[in-house]
C-alpha cells in the first residue's frame, strides 16, 4: 500500500510527536496536527518523507474541519486517524476541582477526540474506495484510575464508548476503529512520574517508564494490519509499573 496517509492530533510533542517519526520512517504520508504551528514545522523538518503541517486546536468544529479538508485536498483521501491529543490534571480531588478545570479537560479528551473521528469518519465514508482506520489514544485509567483524576479517568472512560461505537457504526463502510491503553510512556509530560506518583494507598512513589518509541511502533503495527483484520484495544505499558494490583 504506497502512499498511505495518516493524521496524527497532538504531534506538537510527546507520543505523537514519537508516533509522527515512525510512521514517516515506514514511508506514509504524515498530517501534523496541532496548535503550536512552531513546533509542528520544527518535528516536520525532522521527519523521513511527507510530512504535511496542519495548525489545528481540536476543540473548534472549524478548525478541525478545514485541518481535514486540508489534508485530503494534499492526499486525495485518508487512510488513518491517530486521534492521540489530549490533556490531563494534577492530582485533584473533586470538591478541590473547579469547574473550569473539569471543562478543560472534557472539552479536549472527549469534544476534541468526536470532532476529529467525526471528520475521519465522513472522510472515510465517502472516499473510492471507502475505509480506513481510526486509532483512540485512551490510557490505563480507561481501566483503572489514579487517585485524585476523576476529569481524566471520566474522560478516558468516555473514549472506550466512542471506540466501541465507532467499531460498530464503521462496519458497513470498511472503517475499523481500535484503541491503544498506554501506561507510563516517558514524555515531557509525564516526566514528573520519574520523581513520584500518588499511589492508592496514599503514598508518593516514583514509577517505572517505558520508551515512548514502544508506544509509537505499536499504533504503527496496529495501523499496518490488513481491511480484514484490526486490533480493538491494545494496552502496552512500563513492564513493572503498578497497573495490575492498582486501583
Amino acid at each position: 500500500m504506497p502512499d498511505r496517509t495518516i493524521i496524527v492530533t497532538g504531534a506538537s510533542g510527546g507520543i505523537g510527536r514519537a508516533t509522527a517519526r515512525a510512521f514517516a520512517g515506514a514511508g506514509w504520508r504524515v498530517g501534523l496536527v496541532g496548535r503550536r504551528e512552531d513546533a509542528l514545522r520544527q518535528i516536520a523538518g525532522e521527519l523521513e518523507g511527507d510530512a504535511l503541517v496542519i495548525p489545528c486546536d481540536v476543540i473548534d468544529p472549524a478548525s478541525v474541519d478545514r485541518a481535514f479538508v486540508t489534508a485530503v485536498g494534499a492526499w486525495g483521501r485518508l487512510d488513518c486517524l491517530f486521534n492521540n491529543a489530549g490533556v490531563s490534571l494534577k492530582s485533584v480531588l473533586i470538591d478541590d476541582m473547579t469547574v473550569e478545570q473539569w471543562q478543560t479537560v472534557v472539552n479536549t479528551n472527549i469534544t476534541g477526540m468526536f470532532l476529529c473521528a467525526r471528520a475521519a469518519f465522513a472522510q472515510m465514508r465517502r472516499q473510492s474506495p471507502q475505509g480506513g482506520r481510526i486509532i483512540m489514544n485512551g490510557s490505563i485509567s480507561a481501566h483503572v484510575p489514579r487517585p485524585g483524576s476523576i476529569a481524566y479517568t471520566a474522560s478516558k472512560h468516555a473514549v472506550t464508548g466512542m471506540t466501541r461505537s465507532l467499531s460498530l457504526d464503521g462496519r458497513a463502510f470498511g472503517i475499523a476503529c481500535g484503541q491503544i491503553d498506554i501506561g507510563n510512556a516517558l514524555t515531557e509530560m509525564s516526566a514528573t512520574q520519574t520523581r513520584g506518583v500518588p499511589q492508592a494507598d496514599g503514598s508518593t512513589r516514583a514509577e517505572p517508564m517505558m520508551d515512548v518509541t514502544c508506544v509509537a511502533r505499536s499504533v504503527l503495527h496496529m495501523a499496518a494490519m490488513p481491511p480484514e483484520a484490526n486490533v480493538q484495544f491494545m494496552t502496552v505499558m512500563a513492564t513493572t509499573m503498578p497497573f495490575i494490583g492498582r486501583g
